[in-house]
């Protein structure tokens, strides 16, 4: 039986809210021996479901020892006085089922105290102690705003699509517009968007490396496609965008068959595996029910595309059509962000050693209370990518590099150096699990990064984004090409139309398959940036930036001396 002698006064309730929250850190502890400064324990038989205690303190309360046992542990992970707890193999055959469970979880690993005590720096802090941030009222302010714009934005949006739809196919019968010959070729497309986004990510998940190659192989050849379908069978102004996209694919296939080195490809790759190793539960069902989302609501969008088509009636169906796209690109980023916000912080639970996390789980929890974050983060992202992008292509084309560029403190160094600051993707891993607004997010994640020397660079040219973005393209390139030409054999007159919105659905629902393994691979990033040293981490990322750190040298040795012979020639001429 248990025998405890205490000074303290201490309650069921009080016994269960010291208990709250400590789980993940009690797994952590290897306790041998049950002593402190105000209580004995002396435990003769572990199994006995209730603990005696003297005469005037059982009239008051008695205590389960599954309760008392809860409340020595987690005291002893707070209190100044070491506690420990021995236990006899013996004793746990006959214990009762619930408490063997209990002590089977904990992992009865025999430690020293001594042993137990971990350097500041190593301990890190539960998400659910991490949930509490500070939050400001500005902060509050334009979360709840941008939750309310997204949510009306569904709203108008879905009334005017039904608006649209009954007006161009019910009341309003226009002899050119047959619904058949339009709707068919679309929504099939749409379709076929959702289908080939699916068995990239099948193909992704059995064969990294190789699908990952596909991608960047394939994406310029289908884009070159796209823009030559629109440059001979277009007409007016429309093989002119065709042309744009013939050199946007030779700019995609020069930046990835010559500019992106076969270490920096075999990198993205080990991390990507990597990350992608242990999923968190219920990953792959996020991914599949996204997808699907999203083909439907692409779906109930080119309806309302169809009727607002089907009257041509000048600018102003020009304008509805301009507000749907519109629609469906920003609510496509948030349901994109959303799910990297629940797959991240599922992902970041289990890189720096804490308990494993539903991604459901998370997933409720983004969109009860971090929707808002989410949306200011989906409306900045794009355009300082964008921006942030040509920045550094300007500074590529100067013979610089990425180094120089944060080093720099010139006046486009300065602005992407501060641009990345105030938002950048990897600020959806803090918004999950630190619920931080989207601004703090990225400002703290970003300065971790770049409390490792080199770090900065790594994660900046890391391939994973590019990958994704190739695939959606990929995905998008097809979708356009089989509405383009079934549109042209069955109706000539809309076959650009046709092209243009199965593209741009085609390239988001292919975003929104790949989020969680973008998700994943940000996770072990900013993991290993908040703990190195953590058990969950090899040698991949320091040598790695060792071996960039030998590449950078070399380069700027061989500028010095390009500069220096340049100088001679122009000396001597």
């Amino acid at each position: 039986m248990w025998r405890i002698r205490s000074r303290s006064r201490l309650t069921l309730s009080e016994i269960r809210s010291t208990w709250v929250g400590r789980r993940s850190r009690l797994r952590r502890c290897g306790v041998e021996e049950l002593r402190c400064h105000h209580f004995s324990l002396h435990l003769s038989r572990l199994f006995d479901p209730f603990v005696t205690v003297p005469a005037a303190r059982k009239a008051r309360h008695t205590p389960s020892s599954f309760s008392m046992v809860y409340y020595f542990l987690s005291h002893s992970l707070t209190t100044s006085h070491p506690l420990s707890l021995s236990l006899s193999p013996s004793t746990t055959d006959s214990s009762p089922s619930y408490l063997f469970a209990f002590l089977q979880e904990i992992e009865q690993t025999v430690t020293t105290p001594a042993a137990t005590q971990q350097p500041q720096q190593d301990v890190v802090t539960s998400p659910a102690a991490a949930q509490q941030q500070p939050q400001t009222l500005t902060g509050r302010f334009f979360r709840c705003l941008f939750t309310s714009i997204f949510y009306s934005q569904l709203i108008l949006i879905s009334a005017l699509v039904i608006f649209l739809t009954l007006r161009g196919l019910l009341f309003t019968k226009s002899p050119n517009f047959h619904p058949k010959k339009w709707y068919t070729p679309l929504l099939s497309s749409v379709a076929l968007s959702g289908l080939l986004s699916l068995s990239w990510q099948c193909l992704f998940l059995c064969n990294i490396a190789a699908t990952s190659k596909a991608t960047i192989i394939l994406a310029p050849l289908l884009t070159f496609s796209v823009g030559i379908f629109l440059v001979l069978y277009g007409k007016t102004f429309v093989p002119g965008i065709g042309g744009l996209l013939i050199l946007f694919s030779f700019a995609q296939a020069i930046h990835s068959w010559l500019f992106v080195t076969r270490r920096r490809r075999e990198f993205t790759f080990t991390i990507t595996a990597l990350s992608t190793s242990v999923l968190p539960p219920r990953t792959r069902l996020i991914a599949v029910v996204s997808s699907i989302l999203s083909v439907l609501y692409s779906a109930f969008l080119a309806a309302g595309v169809g009727g607002a088509t089907a009257t041509r009636r000048g600018l102003i169906d020009i304008l509805f059509i301009s507000l749907i796209v519109k629609s469906l690109a920003w609510t496509m980023q948030v349901l994109k962000n959303v799910q990297v916000v629940a797959v991240s912080k599922a992902a970041y639970v289990h890189f720096a050693n804490y308990d494993v996390v539903n991604a459901c789980d998370a997933l409720c929890g983004t969109l009860r209370s971090q929707l808002g974050s989410v949306c200011i983060g989906s409306t900045l992202v794009p355009v300082f990518v964008v921006i942030r992008g040509m920045i550094r292509t300007v500074n590529r084309g100067g013979n610089g590099s990425d180094r120089t560029m944060y080093a720099g403190h010139g006046d486009c160094a300065w602005v992407a150096n501060h641009m990345v600051l105030v938002g950048n993707r990897y600020g959806f891993v803090h918004v999950g699990v630190h619920n931080k607004g989207f601004v703090q997010a990225s400002r703290d994640a970003w300065q971790e990064f770049r409390r490792t020397v080199g770090l900065e660079e790594l994660v900046d040219a890391d391939l994973t984004s590019s990958i994704c973005f190739l695939s959606a393209f990929g995905i998008g390139a097809i979708s356009a090409l089989t509405a383009g030409i079934w549109e042209l054999n069955i109706h000539e007159d809309y076959f650009f139309q046709m092209t243009l919105y199965a593209f741009i659905i085609g390239y988001f629902v292919g975003r929104v398959s790949s989020a969680w393994l973008q998700a994943c691979v940000m996770a072990y990033f900013v993991a290993y940036a908040a703990n190195p040293e953590g058990a969950n981490f090899d040698n991949t990322i320091p040598e790695r930036i060792a071996r960039q750190n030998v590449e950078e040298n070399k380069s700027l040795a061989d500028n010095e001396v390009r500069q220096t012979e340049e100088e001679q020639e122009i000396t001597y001429m």
